[in-house]
């Protein structure tokens, strides 16, 4: 984790945090993005979860989070960001799965981009969403419309988010302050929804489209 200070009151820089888990790739951002004479890199990390706190402590005017990260990916710490602090989240991805950008929309982030964005393009998103204009590449927004239609409910989609992991339906329940017996109604319907065989496969399907 890197953290800074601004050096003055009257600095208009842009405040910028990065999270990313590749190192090399959340060094290069950092490094690149900072040569730009009106952003200012004040803090990065590797999660999603580290990356919400810092954005409560530091206050920034953008956060730039990868999709993919432990714990908190990038939409869920977006989601608990924009909660909180007053901010712009952009969003960058190496793989756009179909229904990933309609969820970005509906937790309310600014901008969605994929890692080969330049990064003097990159800089340009940046300060595009904090002018509050909004920037979703031309390519990934191609590809969510032609996307299927989740027909799944927000809590089937919960009960198969969290069977992603190795947690028994009593344990998902317990998190989804929900009888099994219920937990276990969502992921069967699910699973028929699906065609699929057992609810992790379920799971699986639910997440390579983007709708977990």
């Amino acid at each position: 984790m890197t953290l800074q200070h601004s050096s003055s009151e009257g600095d208009r820089r842009i405040r910028l945090l990065i999270a990313d888990d590749e190192h090399l790739i959340r060094g290069a951002l950092e490094a690149l993005l900072g040569l730009e004479t009106d952003i200012e890199v004040v803090a990065s990390c590797d999660n999603g979860l580290t990356a919400a706190e810092l954005a409560v402590e530091m206050r920034p005017d953008v956060c730039l989070l990868d999709l993919e990260m432990p714990g908190l990916d990038g939409l869920e710490a977006a989601s608990r960001i924009l909660s909180t602090v007053a901010t712009k989240v952009v969003i960058v991805t190496r793989h756009a799965r179909p229904g990933v950008l309609r969820r970005a929309l509906a937790t309310r982030v600014s901008g969605f981009v994929p890692k080969s964005t330049p990064a003097s393009e990159l800089a340009d998103v940046i300060r595009d969403v904090v002018a509050g204009k909004r920037y979703i590449d031309q390519e990934i927004a191609a590809t969510a419309l032609m996307a299927e239609r989740c027909p799944l409910t927000d809590r089937e989609l919960d009960a198969l988010r969290h069977s992603r992991s190795t947690l028994r339906v009593q344990q998902i329940a317990t998190r989804m302050h929900l009888a099994p017996g219920t937990v276990r109604n969502y992921l069967s319907t699910a699973m028929a929804k699906l065609g699929a065989s057992s609810r992790h496969e379920a799971a699986e399907k639910a997440w390579e489209q983007g709708w977990i």
